[in-house]
């Protein structure tokens, strides 16, 4: 089973388009203990995302749920896989030497070059300096690890450099996406420079995989796979399923954005899962009524009933900003797809068979 740990509700970072509202909660040792043993409870492996706020301000909670995973690794014979988001500024090479030893996944959210337009200390100073050189910590001891962007349109001229940028560090992979939510407002002019950026990153992306340069662009690559592959449920979220959030009061919701949803909520740590109720949330994740005729409806986020609630307040509407951006990632994707098809098929074929 699949947990996401919301070890803190706290921050040390006040970023602009945030939606999680910063509160003094932790999880307890009683929840998390308990969350460690529902993890193992079924299935054949267990899986743990520490999250919050900043995971890394409980971090004797993160060690604690270390230890009491390895106990039930061994008890069981199930194994556990851990991963981790941060905004890294707390990353030390203590920590690392542990992430390394329990092969901890690390997430680090750093937007390379437009670090500072968006995310920046809770007194207002720049973050780009200290987690620029947490990145290159975390890269030497790690050097899977991978970066994530959240671009808001304030930041959005600077979108292509910061993902040369943040490659040019030593990431391989970079995960991105526009920023949503009410704190965030596209307008037409933002949208233009969206679509001029993303084709600068296409053309990057291009030279870097002709060149035989290992780059995993993950808006450009899922969408390539979902084309050549073919529509897999199974790779989708799936609310309730997949990743279990897991409050620091131990409830346990269908997804992040549901959280204080008792409509959502479908047991905690404790008592368990409510199955009937999870089944029925699980059935709501389809694509909306107003999709279902796009012949992109398969390769695009429509069912995802977290961001459409996030953007629309409702799990089944999807957004005209959402819909305008998928609409062009998978253009400018195909795109690049269809060239780099013709300039060396048997790569192509390779990367995303």
């Amino acid at each position: 089973m699949n947990l996401t740990l919301h070890l803190t509700e706290n921050c040390n970072m006040n970023c602009a388009y945030c939606t999680r509202e910063k509160k003094p909660e932790r999880m307890s040792e009683e929840v998390l203990d308990a969350a460690c043993d529902l993890a193992f409870s079924q299935g054949k492996s267990a899986g743990l995302c520490f999250f919050g706020g900043e995971p890394l301000l409980e971090r004797e909670l993160i060690f604690r749920a270390l230890r009491r995973c390895r106990d039930n690794s061994r008890k069981t014979g199930k194994p556990v896989q851990y991963k981790m988001t941060t905004n890294g500024t707390l990353l030390d090479e203590a920590f690392l030497g542990v992430a390394m030893q329990e092969k901890i996944g690390i997430g680090l959210s750093f937007e390379g070059l437009a670090q500072d337009t968006c995310r920046r200390f809770a007194d207002g100073s720049g973050s780009f300096e200290k987690v620029n050189e947490k990145a290159k910590m975390l890269l030497s001891v790690l050097p899977d690890s991978y970066a994530m962007m959240t671009i808001a349109p304030q930041a959005v001229q600077q979108f292509a450099e910061s993902v040369r940028y943040i490659c040019g560090l030593g990431f391989h992979r970079i995960t991105a996406t526009i920023a949503y939510g009410n704190k965030v407002h596209w307008d037409d002019a933002a949208m233009e420079q969206l679509e001029m950026q993303l084709r600068e990153i296409a053309a990057y992306y291009e030279a870097q995989f002709l060149a035989g340069k290992p780059f995993f662009f993950s808006a450009f690559d899922a969408k390539i796979r979902d084309c050549i592959r073919g529509f897999n449920p199974s790779e989708r979220c799936h609310l309730g399923f997949r990743q279990m959030p897991v409050t620091p009061d131990g409830k346990l919701y269908a997804c992040t954005q549901f959280i204080g949803d008792d409509d959502y909520c479908f047991g905690d740590v404790f008592s368990g899962i409510d199955r009937e109720k999870q089944a029925k949330i699980a059935m709501r994740a389809s694509t909306p009524e107003t999709c279902r005729e796009c012949a992109l409806r398969t390769r695009c986020t429509n069912s995802c009933g977290c961001l459409n609630r996030l953007e629309t307040g409702n799990e089944d509407t999807v957004s005209p900003l959402q819909c305008t951006y998928e609409r062009m990632l998978i253009a400018i994707a195909d795109e690049t797809a269809e060239r780099l098809f013709a300039a060396d098929e048997a790569a192509f074929r390779k990367r995303f068979r």
